[in-house]
């Protein structure tokens, strides 16, 4: 005798469904949220309530937030579904021994829950191996991973490929272990496409007067400068900076001196600074091009605490590297606030 219903999913199917729709709405999901978790994840057609309460007990025993799990498993639906001991527990005892930090791991689930599906032996430590032979120290792979856990869902010959033949270009090298530093350094620089931003970036900091030899430091130092997009952030930068009276080799000096100067905030860091150098410190703008550090500090914390101490000393003649480049002690020594102790 046939059992009415048994394609497409069947009797059990629908008592799966229906099964699976009571345990979210336990757990605070109303009829839309479910209706999308359906729709995204078809596995949960099938899936078993056992199943997915004890893969969201555990979840929540690894340190994942109460609060947290509905977005996890909104996101990754398919969490719910896995194996427990064939899958999730792999994954997240293979992370543990990666992480140094208490909730590193249950942190970077809680950022890309998708890192549970993957397989530890065919995605995971295959990834690890192209990391290491990159040169990233062992230490640092933990690091790179939890940081940007993103990295597990790319591609080894598409896409991470692309990347180091990418920063080769540029002249950093895998056997001396530099690309591995840039990697470790901003590990969501491989989440940007060559063609699309990390060349156009790098092509235009050639236009505004870099080498080779600078856009290696800026990868080294600031890559995610190389991450910006040019038409967004760069390019209204460098018209700030024009306007502001910078010449063309000025602006060179600068980029090279301190890049992130191209990707700070005109109305918020750039431009305030500018002005103070200008009205209040008066100063010239070429004293910038000499110190292009004068843009890494902090406006209310360290340029207006030091501008008027040495105003209340009548203290003039000071460079901006003299001023800025010492720690606060070192400084108030420098300039007589305070006396030495013998």
């Amino acid at each position: 005798m046939e059992v009415v219903g048994s394609q497409n999913g069947g009797i059990g199917s629908v008592s799966n469904r229906s099964s699976m729709v009571g345990f979210f709405k336990e757990k605070g999901f109303d009829d839309k949220n479910i209706d999308e978790l359906f729709t995204k994840c078809k596995r949960l057609e099938g899936a078993e309530r056992e199943t997915a309460s004890q893969n969201w007990a555990y979840l929540k025993s690894i340190g994942i937030q109460e609060r947290k799990l509905p977005y996890v498993v909104s996101k990754c639906p398919k969490i719910l579904t896995l194996s427990l001991n064939d899958k999730l527990v792999p994954m997240v005892q293979c992370l543990t021994t990666l992480g140094t930090k208490p909730r590193e791991v249950s942190s970077a689930i809680t950022r890309f829950p998708h890192i549970l599906s993957h397989n530890v032996e065919e995605k995971l430590c295959p990834l690890l191996g192209f990391f290491e032979a990159l040169g990233v120290p062992e230490k640092q792979l933990g690091k790179l991973l939890l940081q940007n856990p993103r990295l597990v869902s790319y591609s080894i010959d598409t896409k991470l490929t692309h990347i180091v033949e990418f920063l080769a270009s540029l002249g950093l090298s895998k056997e001396e272990g530099t690309i591995g530093k840039v990697m470790v350094k901003n590990p969501f620089i491989m989440g940007y496409s060559v063609e699309k931003r990390l060349r156009p970036t790098s092509e235009f900091l050639k236009s505004v007067g870099l080498t080779l030899v600078d856009l290696q430091k800026v990868a080294m130092h600031f890559p995610e400068v190389l991450c910006r997009d040019v038409e967004k952030i760069l390019r209204p930068n460098l018209s700030f900076l024009q306007k502001s009276g910078f010449g063309d080799g000025q602006i060179a000096s600068l980029v090279s001196g301190y890049p992130p100067v191209l990707i700070k905030s005109v109305r918020n860091s750039l431009e305030p600074r500018i002005r103070f150098l200008l009205e209040v410190m008066k100063r010239q703008i070429e004293e910038v091009v000499e110190y292009p550090d004068f843009f890494k500090h902090g406006l209310k914390k360290k340029l207006e605490v030091r501008q008027k101490l040495l105003k209340q000393r009548e203290i003039i003649g000071c460079s901006l590297s003299e001023m800025l480049e010492c720690n606060e002690r070192k400084f108030r020594l420098k300039f007589g606030a305070i006396k030495a102790v013998n």
